[in-house]
């Protein structure tokens, strides 16, 4: 499927001499498209904003603006989406950036383009040091940060505990582990402050590198606090690593709840795991495709339905990627929201528009594919140009099916919690 997707970049490239007639806003794509974030939901991403840059030249462009996307390939390497990125501003000449996988790499890009006053709309990295205390002016995310994923996880198992797992949260014990990034360190930071405020006992925190060859010595260390919940934030290929020592060393829990990335990719964890990877969770924004259309405004479900159709006829599978969801909606919002606002009330597309223009987005809940609407915190707060009404839920896999469980406002189905007996890692 990469060789696929690459070839057609390629063309796409190179036919971007065609869109060059009339107005037009060129928009550097950077995403990874080739080592290990590519399986981890990098390449769904890239796949989401490509479809919505489609779409939208599809119906004529914005504002009479046709979008000229420059896809660029980081390779799961900060240093070279850091090249990229400056490649593209310097040599290529875009009139901003968008993307962006890796919190790893979008903490160093933000601050460096921010400060060169060019416009950064991130579309999936979520570590809340992107933004936090950074005093950003020209950089904006309408996705979830870092911290909310950690708090979610934390406050299922509390309002859980006692009905499914027969404890009180203050006799509850988990387990957090993560990969020792910006994004891993970040969620980790969030289940611990949110887990703490319930009650819960932390037995074991521990990160490790992502690249680690194995991460046994930290499973035996699990198995002696004999949690009843682990909490893991990593990227697709230390997440496969551990769930395979996990099996050979006998590890058991209650309940796996993963944060987003690797965990978002459950087609490839059960096609190396089958059932044994079954109900396992996810926290992570909400996979527009789960969302009822009639909770939405207007319009917005067909827009899901032919974004997924195009994903299915791409991939040719029925697993639909929440980072699908995920580079599609961060994308549209802009080129349905921002864009024609930067171009009719403040006259253009440079980065000063459209930050004035993404500074005045107020779209309320329902008004976007993944159903939470977009405010970003202003210029002075803490988090300045991170949306303050996004939100994840947290998901069950069975399968080919995933369900919603939390929040319960748009729970699709009950948890289950503990894992049943017979399961690979039920106690």
């Amino acid at each position: 499927m990469i060789r696929r997707i690459l070839a057609g970049l390629a063309l796409a490239l190179a036919a971007t001499g065609v869109l060059a007639q009339g107005k037009e806003i060129k928009i550097g794509v950077i995403y990874d498209l080739t080592g290990p974030f590519a399986a981890g939901g990098s390449m769904a991403g890239y796949l989401g904003t490509k479809y919505a840059i489609d779409m939208i030249n599809e119906r004529g462009g914005v504002e009479g603006y046709r979008i000229r996307p420059i896809y660029v390939d980081a390779q799961s390497k900060a240093e070279v989406a850091i090249n990229e990125a400056t490649r593209l501003v310097e040599q290529e000449k875009v009139d901003m950036l968008m993307g962006v996988f890796s919190s790893a790499h979008c903490v160093p890009l933000v601050q460096k383009f921010d400060a060169a006053r060019k416009f950064f709309w991130a579309n999936i990295c979520v570590a809340s040091n992107v933004f936090r205390d950074k005093n950003l002016k020209y950089s904006f995310r309408a996705q979830i940060h870092g911290d909310q994923l950690g708090h979610s996880s934390c406050h299922f198992l509390a309002e859980n505990a006692k009905a499914k797992l027969g404890k009180e949260p203050k006799d509850l014990k988990v387990a957090i582990i993560h990969e020792d990034g910006p994004y891993g360190t970040g969620v980790a930071s969030g289940n611990e402050s949110a887990c703490k405020g319930h009650g819960i006992q932390i037995a074991l925190k521990e990160g490790y590198a992502a690249t680690a060859p194995d991460l046994s010595p930290m499973i035996t260390k699990l198995k002696r606090a004999r949690v009843d919940v682990v909490l893991h934030t990593g990227y697709n290929p230390d997440i496969t690593l551990f769930l395979r020592q996990a099996k050979e060393q006998g590890l058991k829990w209650q309940a796996l709840i993963g944060h987003g990335a690797g965990y978002g990719q459950f087609d490839k964890l059960y096609a190396t795991f089958k059932d044994d990877a079954n109900l396992l969770y996810n926290v992570d924004p909400v996979g527009a495709q789960m969302l009822d259309p009639k909770t939405l405004a207007p319009g917005l479900g067909d827009v899901t339905k032919e974004m997924v159709r195009r994903y299915r006829a791409e991939v040719k599978g029925d697993e639909v990627s929440p980072h699908l969801s995920m580079g599609f909606n961060q994308s549209w919002i802009f080129f349905t929201d921002v864009l024609p606002r930067a171009i009719k009330k403040y006259g253009g597309i440079d980065s000063e528009a459209l930050r004035k223009a993404a500074i005045d987005t107020d779209i309320p809940a329902g008004g976007t594919i993944q159903g939470y609407g977009v405010k970003f915190y202003p210029p002075g707060h803490a988090m300045a140009g991170q949306n303050e009404r996004a939100s994840p839920v947290v998901m069950q896999y069975n399968a080919q099916d995933t369900f919603i469980v939390w929040p319960t406002a748009v729970k699709t189905k009950e948890p289950v919690l503990p894992l049943p007996r017979g399961h690979a890692f039920a106690p």
